[in-house]
């Protein structure tokens, strides 16, 4: 979906815009948005954000990201960002398959940057997190703050954040 411009970007006089990527990330900042289950300051929420993102992003095998297909897609991406599907494998899987597809074509473009982008923060960024299997070991409600944390990935945080929004739109 890349947009031509007569902007100055160089000696072809084109710049291209990465709207199928910025439109992933608009579609998945409004679910965040709507549940309203993070500050959209928080780290959390930006892996959420990033993990649904890419979920969209990926999960396009037409390229036609609309409006209109949103609705359509939730469950697809809600099956996605289930807890018990190997999520990062088919975003590493997916990646490298649009990347091949990018460089037979002619070169990587801006979409597929800025999704590579977020995919590097979400595997390289680790939050604090409260440990939840020392939780259930110990057996006791504890607020959030208490008990035992550990660092996690981020994308770990994310996905099931950018799920829970999925269900609660």
């Amino acid at each position: 979906m890349p947009h031509r411009s007569t902007n100055d970007a160089g000696s072809s006089g084109e710049l291209t815009v990465p709207m199928a990527w910025l439109y992933a990330e608009y579609i998945a900042d409004e679910l965040l948005r709507t549940g309203d289950l993070m500050p959209p300051t928080s780290f959390e929420y930006r892996a959420g954000r990033d993990a649904l993102a890419l979920t969209i992003f990926l999960s396009d095998a037409d390229g036609e990201l609309s409006g209109i297909r949103v609705i359509s897609q939730l469950e697809t991406w809600l099956s996605l960002t289930a807890y018990d599907q190997p999520w990062q494998d088919w975003v590493s899987e997916r990646m490298d398959r649009l990347e091949e597809q990018a460089f037979e074509a002619g070169g990587v473009g801006p979409d597929l940057d800025l999704a590579r982008v977020a995919w590097t923060w979400l595997q390289e960024t680790e939050l604090l997190a409260p440990d939840l299997d020392a939780a259930l070991l110990e057996g006791a409600a504890q607020g959030e703050d208490d008990g035992p944390k550990v660092w996690t990935p981020a994308w770990q945080l994310g996905l099931p954040l950018g799920h829970l929004a999925i269900h609660l739109f």
